[in-house]
C-alpha cells in the first residue's frame, strides 16, 4: 500500500511492475501485427515495452522509475514529436490497449477500468497533439499523476456551443 492512504494506488491495484510489463509485451504484439500502427512503430527498440511499462507505473502512482531513467515527461513528449499521428491510429492503439488489458489479466473491476480508460483517452489525445508539425509543448511540465478521482485540473477551454449543440 502507498504511505498516505489505505486506498492502493491504481500501480498497486493493478498488480505492480509484473502486471504492466505483461501488459506492454501484449500490447506491442498487437501493434506490430497491425497494418494502421505497425509503420508507426516498425523499428522500435525492443525495449520500448519496458520503458512504456515504466510509465504507466510512475503515472499510476508506482516508483518514478520513467524520471530518474528516462528522463520524465520532456522524454516522453519528444517521443512524440513531429510523428503526426491521426485520430485513427490513436482510436486503434486505444483499442488494441484496452483488448492487451484484458488479454493481460488486469483488475476488470469497473472503477480500475474507468480510470485506466480515462488516462489512456487523455494520454493518447495528448500525443496527436503533441505529434502534429509545429506542436510546440512546454517540456518543464511534471509528470502527470493518474488515481481513481478526477484528474485535479481543469480543461483548457470549455467548448463553444454550435447551432448543432444547442
Amino acid at each position: 500500500m502507498n504511505d498516505d492512504s489505505t486506498v492502493p494506488t491504481l500501480y498497486e491495484w493493478a498488480g505492480g511492475a509484473p502486471a504492466l510489463h505483461r501488459l506492454f509485451e501484449v500490447f506491442y504484439r498487437k501493434v506490430l501485427a497491425d497494418e494502421l500502427l505497425e509503420p508507426v512503430f516498425r523499428g522500435m527498440d525492443p525495449h520500448h515495452p519496458a520503458h512504456v511499462a515504466l510509465w504507466l507505473g510512475e503515472v499510476f502512482g508506482g516508483p518514478a522509475e520513467y524520471s530518474t531513467e528516462r528522463g520524465g515527461h520532456a522524454h516522453m513528449i519528444g517521443r512524440h514529436l513531429g510523428r503526426a499521428i491521426t485520430e485513427e491510429q490513436r482510436r486503434r492503439w486505444v483499442s488494441l490497449l484496452m483488448d492487451a488489458a484484458d488479454e493481460a489479466e488486469l483488475p476488470a473491476d469497473p472503477e480500475f477500468r474507468a480510470a485506466f480508460a480515462g488516462y489512456i483517452e487523455w494520454g493518447s489525445r495528448l500525443a496527436v497533439v503533441f505529434s502534429h508539425p509545429g506542436a510546440n509543448p512546454a517540456h518543464d511540465e511534471p509528470m502527470p499523476r493518474w488515481d481513481w478521482t478526477v484528474p485535479p485540473w481543469q480543461p483548457a477551454a470549455q467548448p463553444k456551443k454550435t447551432s448543432a449543440s444547442s
